[in-house]
């Protein structure tokens, strides 16, 4: 498996990709992986890998700069997510940005892409959706489902999201509000909801019930056979 990292531009924001593609002379799909809001660290570019094995290029995304990361800290990831949570035309301005320069590597079929994220970069990929984006579909894995504070434009993409139903950053209210949401703009959406999980179910390294967090074995499972079978459909 070929990995490199790849630097590109969000206005004079330097930012840094990383990408992993399986070698072959044909173009593949591209999906773009969106960090939680800890950064472009390990996982989201384990989760890249994870998506290169399938077929396609995946791009682990860069949302807050180049050499910036979070930690294990709370209240450090809160300050980097939270600018971009709270002004969403910011953020699909970044998350455009890794869309443009994902398009552009020579082993992609820009015909093809496809984003997934989790947690901060589920709202960053439901986000590229209501920006009107010309994407095929997007994949929000325990990711934070409300609105932001600008409109939706028409969305394009078929949207599909993996909930812990459990999940106290985003209740049962939020999730209706969401297919509410979807349902009025005409959107293709699913939601399936796992019983009995928790936040961030996927990371292996979440163990904090008291902060809502939690690994559930079934439910990563489920979920990775749900994004193949989604990319297989859209693709």
């Amino acid at each position: 498996m070929k990995k490199e990292l790849v630097d590109y531009k969000d206005g004079n924001t330097e930012l840094e990709a990383f990408v992993a593609y399986e070698e072959v002379d044909s173009s593949k799909p591209l999906v773009l992986v969106v960090h939680d809001w800890s950064g472009r660290r390990e996982f989201a570019c384990n989760a890249a890998e994870r998506v290169a094995s399938m077929g396609y290029v995946g791009m682990a995304v860069d949302m807050y700069g180049k050499g910036v990361f979070g930690s294990d800290d709370a209240e450090l990831n809160a300050s980097l997510m939270n600018p971009f949570a709270s002004d969403r035309g910011m953020l699909r301005n970044r998350i455009t940005a890794a869309l443009i320069a994902g398009r552009n590597l020579s082993q992609v079929d820009a015909s093809k892409v496809a984003a997934m994220g989790y947690c901060f970069g589920g709202m960053c990929v439901l986000e590229l959706a209501r920006s009107g984006s010309d994407v095929a579909g997007v994949v929000s894995i325990h990711g934070i489902l409300a609105p932001g504070d600008i409109s939706n434009k028409d969305i394009k993409a078929k949207v599909l999201c993996l909930h812990g139903h459990d999940d106290p950053m985003v209740p049962p209210d939020q999730v209706l509000a969401f297919e509410t949401e979807m349902t009025e703009a005409g959107a293709d959406w699913q939601v399936h909801a796992y019983g009995n999980t928790m936040h961030a179910f996927t990371n292996p390294n979440a163990n904090n019930p008291d902060f809502g967090t939690m690994y559930k074995e079934v439910a990563e499972k489920r979920t990775y056979q749900s994004l193949a079978n989604f990319l297989d459909e859209i693709f």
